[in-house]
Formats: C-alpha cells, structure tokens, sequence
C-alpha cells in the first residue's frame, strides 16, 4: 500500500497505460512510429546539414530556421523513444524522478519553439518591410540574442511547471493514461491540491502564447500590407511564398497547443489528449521540415546542390 506525507510522494514509478492496449496493434503502432520517427531524424537534420554547408544560406531566417529543426529533433526525442521501447515490452514503466525530468526537456524544447517561431516572424517582419535596415538591425548578434532568449523563456516555463509538479503528491495511483510524462494527466493522478498549478498553467501559458502569437500576427499584419502594395504578380509571390511555410508551421502548432491546454473543461477527455499529443508530439516535428523544404525554393536548390556534391 502506498502512503504518502506532506510535500512528499512514496511513488517510485510510473506506469504508462499507452496509445492502446491491445495488443494486435503494438507491432503495426512500432513500425509506424519508428518510420515517423526515422523520418523526423533525417528531415530535422537533412535542413539542418543544408544550410550548415550552402553559403547561400547562411542568413538570419535559415540561422533562426537551424535552429527550429534542432529544437524539431530535440522535443519529439524526450517522448518517441520511450513510447517504442513500450511497444516492445509488457511493463510501460518510468521512474519518478525520470518522468520529472522527461517532462521538464519536453517543456523546455516545446515552449522555446514557441519563442522561436516569433522571432522568425520577427525576422520576416524586418526583411520584408524594411528591407534596406535588414542587414543592420538583425546581425548575427541579434539572432543569438533571439534565440538565447527564446531558450531562457523555455527554461523559466519548464522550471516553474516542474517545480509545481514536485511540490505535490501522488498516493491513490501511479498509473498514468497516456504515453508519456505530460502535466495534465500528471495533475490528475495527483492526491494533491492542484489548484495552483493549473493557475500557473492558465497564467504563465496564456501569457507566452499571447506575447508570442501577438508578434506573429502584428509582424504578418504589416508583412501583408506590403505585400499587397508590390505591383508585380511574380514578386507577391516569391515574397509571400517565403512567408506561407512560417504561417503554416505557426498556426498548426499554436491551434495544437491551445487546444491541449486552453479547451473548455467540459470538452477534456484523456482519449482526446492523447490523439492531439501524437500530432504535437510526432507529427509537427515531422511536417516543418516538409512546410519549409516544399515552399521555399532556396532550401530546395540547396538540396539538389548538396546531393549532387556528395554523389560526385
């Protein structure tokens, strides 16, 4: 029998219920996912490998877009692996302190592409409406500093989030109904009070996700007023081109995101959680590099040239 103090948790482990229990769909679900997975890896890094050796790339948007494919292997790393591993045996287990810190990388990576994705509308924003203060008002200083911060807000999210999940305590179950350590199953397998750590989601969530979809929607307000002052058919094109990838992967991640955390309480259902989870977890990391390879004509160029270096 599990017994539990004040601000302490006999638990030493978690067990994961898993995508499905039956077990006529674990090894058709591995394959799957070990495909997407695979596909994620060669994507994220195949761009990142890209612009790492085309000079032609080696400009704030693609410096900032290296960096949105590291962040792609990064976070989907801290979930896909384990969820495979569980495929494969009977006991979809973690340890406490081990799904602590699974969680807190996957909060850390989740919300600094939060950032991230602004500042390349930031950065757009700049390009596009004042393209003769480009190259002195977004130096590589700047997309370090863009990104360092980006990087500091992810930390700040996770640690606060994890800290709130240390605090409570967990007595009736350890089984979790899901794949992995996220927090809101987290809180509802909690004895504890968990009033103030879905205060702290609703506060400190609402205000990342509108600071940072706020800049993304004034920066494109003003991107698309330009854009539609160009006279030429082939230049709105090309310039709005370059755009559509960064939207894309901005409202798909964003819509995801508030529908995890910020849908009604009525509307919550695990099953529904865990649906949408696959798709931020698997298959956006798997589609951004697709969104920006397949809408941009540099990137795809850059391509053909890499491939045709490394096969001569």
């Amino acid at each position: 029998k599990m017994m539990a103090q004040a601000n302490h948790t006999t638990v030493t482990n978690f067990i994961f219920t898993g995508l499905t229990d039956r077990p006529d769909l674990q090894l058709p679900l591995l394959v799957v996912f070990s495909l997407t997975y695979g596909l994620t890896l060669l994507g994220n890094v195949g761009m990142i490998l890209i612009i790492r050796f085309d000079p032609h790339l080696h400009t704030p948007l693609y410096f900032l877009l290296s960096n949105l494919s590291f962040l792609d292997v990064c976070y989907p790393s801290t979930v896909t692996p384990n969820m495979l591993l569980n495929f494969l045996v009977a006991s979809k287990g973690v340890s406490y302190s081990g799904c602590l810190v699974r969680y807190s990388f996957f909060a850390l990576f989740a919300t600094t592409e939060m950032f991230l994705l602004a500042a390349m509308a930031y950065d757009r924003y700049v390009a596009i409406c004042n393209p003769l203060l480009y190259t002195v008002v977004v130096t590589k200083k700047v997309c370090v500093l863009l990104i360092a911060g980006s990087y500091l807000g992810g930390a700040a999210n996770s640690l606060l989030h994890t800290y709130g999940l240390l605090r409570l305590s967990f007595c009736s179950s350890n089984v979790i109904d899901h794949f992995f350590c996220d927090l809101l199953p987290l809180l509802k397998l909690s004895c504890s009070d968990t009033h103030l750590n879905k205060l702290l989601i609703f506060v400190f969530g609402a205000l990342i996700e509108a600071t940072t979809f706020t800049v993304v929607i004034i920066s494109y307000f003003f991107i698309i007023a330009v854009v539609l002052r160009i006279h030429s058919a082939k230049g709105r094109q090309k310039t709005f081109s370059t755009c559509a990838s960064h939207l894309t992967a901005v409202f798909t991640f964003h819509g995801t995101i508030l529908f995890m955390y910020f849908r009604p309480r009525s509307s919550y259902s695990l099953s529904t959680d865990k649906t949408v989870s696959v798709f931020y977890t698997v298959a956006i990391p798997l589609l951004n590099p697709l969104i920006y390879s397949l809408r941009n004509n540099e990137v795809k160029c850059a391509a053909r040239k890499l491939l045709k270096r490394k096969v001569l």
